[in-house]
């Protein structure tokens, strides 16, 4: 089966079931409250970590230096938002966990280690010394 069409079934089922469950201890009205309060919570520390990420990268741009883990984290921190404006529990803890920086840095050392592997000790440039035939003295 599709790894798609298996989510698109999964993270709704997952979450009725989490809203059925939640809902039965706290109550209906405190159920929906709980899933407004965690969107714009996490809406907003979304928007606090993505100016951070983007003030972290003017910096390194400034410095003439490549941004790569503030433009990875960027993108993560987008898809985190997403997560959290979703209505859901399980949705929910995935945002914040995206969004949180340590994850965030596991995600990209991952992602950095892996493709650094295959280029370990290759070099840009040939080393050697020259002399100029051209120049009699």
């Amino acid at each position: 089966m599709n790894s798609l069409l298996l989510a698109i079934i999964l993270i709704p089922t997952v979450e009725i079931y989490l809203f059925i469950k939640i809902g039965s201890y706290i109550g209906a009205i405190y159920t929906i409250l709980l899933i407004f309060f965690t969107a714009f919570i996490g809406i907003y520390y979304a928007r606090a970590e993505g100016l951070n990420t983007l003030n972290k990268g003017l910096v390194k741009l400034v410095k003439n230096q490549i941004p790569a883990y503030e433009m990875i984290s960027g993108a993560l921190i987008a898809v985190g938002a997403i997560f959290l404006i979703i209505p859901g529990f399980a949705t929910d803890l995935v945002g914040f966990l995206i969004i949180f920086p340590p994850t965030r840095k596991m995600v990209f050392k991952k992602f950095s280690t892996k493709n650094n592997k295959h280029n370990t000790n290759t070099k840009d440039y040939i080393e050697g010394e020259y002399k100029d035939l051209d120049d009699r003295e």
